[in-house]
């Protein structure tokens, strides 16, 4: 008998290229107007409004090779190509010359946004 009053989703993973291990994906932290072109590309203005931070849950993720539906009530949706950090362990307030001990690897990922939502 289970504990769980509804069955959880399960755990979100990332396949590791040249090895049969995912790595988990818990959390999904995104950086918004950190490139200047693109905040003005959007209407706004990069020395005047800075980067802010958001996040994503991480069943946002669509496995390589899935197909992604069209969201309804959108004309404009857009896709873009991120740089994508694995954060490999936890930390907290950590020494800049120390942050590249908690990278575990580096990726690419598609970002898709309905822009005029």
């Amino acid at each position: 008998m289970s504990d769980w009053v509804f069955q959880p989703p399960p755990v979100v993973g990332v396949e590791i290229a040249g090895t049969d291990a995912r790595f988990p994906v818990r959390r999904i932290f995104c950086v918004g107007r950190n490139y200047a072109a693109h905040a003005r590309e959007m209407g706004r203005n990069p020395e005047r409004e800075f980067p802010f931070f958001f996040t994503k849950p991480a069943d946002a993720i669509v496995p390589d090779g899935q197909a992604v539906a069209y969201p309804p009530e959108t004309s404009n949706f857009h896709y873009e190509i991120e740089l994508v950090v694995a954060i490999g362990k936890e930390g907290f307030d950590i020494p800049v010359e120390q942050a590249r001990d908690y990278i575990f690897g580096y990726t690419i990922g598609n970002d898709l946004t309905r822009r005029d939502l």
